[in-house]
């Protein structure tokens, strides 16, 4: 089986997959010479499903194994909250570029950031030494089915964010 294959099935992978895409996505918004708001749109897509896929079935699945710190993973649900905060104030923007656009996303860029690195150092890792890889792997497809299914409903519009927030 090729690394490719492999990686594709444990949800870790998928997910730091997921999460360099979230990094290359805030260089591009942060270009000048990009369609940023192209890369906003696709990022606002992304970040959402991916929030809804970890909260829907992943995190849970992880509170049930022993050395995952349960804390994380629900410090991990409000730090998705405040993304999805810093995401609804940027997408309310309408001039893209503009000095307000620019201190938002950087908003955006910190929250998300702290939550990457957060979320990589503590749940990650614990699920990657404590989690046995079939698990990981049903864990990814369940993922990656939930992520597809967000991505299909425009889960990143101004409006489904704005419901989210407001939940």
């Amino acid at each position: 089986m090729s690394t490719v294959g492999k990686e594709n099935q444990d949800v870790v992978a998928v997910i730091l997959e997921d999460h360099r895409t979230m990094e290359d996505l805030f260089r591009r918004m942060r270009s000048v010479e990009a369609d940023r708001a192209a890369a906003l749109k696709e990022f606002s897509a992304l970040l959402i499903a991916h929030g809804e896929a970890e909260e829907a079935e992943v995190y849970g699945a992880l509170k049930r194994f022993r050395d995952i710190d349960n804390e994380e993973v629900e410090h991990g649900t409000e730090e998705h909250a405040e993304g999805n905060e810093a995401l609804l104030a940027l997408l309310e923007v309408e001039d893209v570029g503009s000095d307000e656009w620019d201190s938002r996303l950087e908003d955006l860029v910190e929250a998300v950031s702290h939550h990457v690195d957060e979320e990589e150092r503590t749940i990650l890792n614990g699920a990657r030494e404590n989690v046995p890889d079939e698990r990981r792997a049903e864990l990814a497809v369940a993922f990656r089915e939930e992520r597809a299914k967000q991505l299909a409903s425009e889960c990143g519009t101004v409006e489904n964010v704005r419901k989210i927030v407001n939940r």
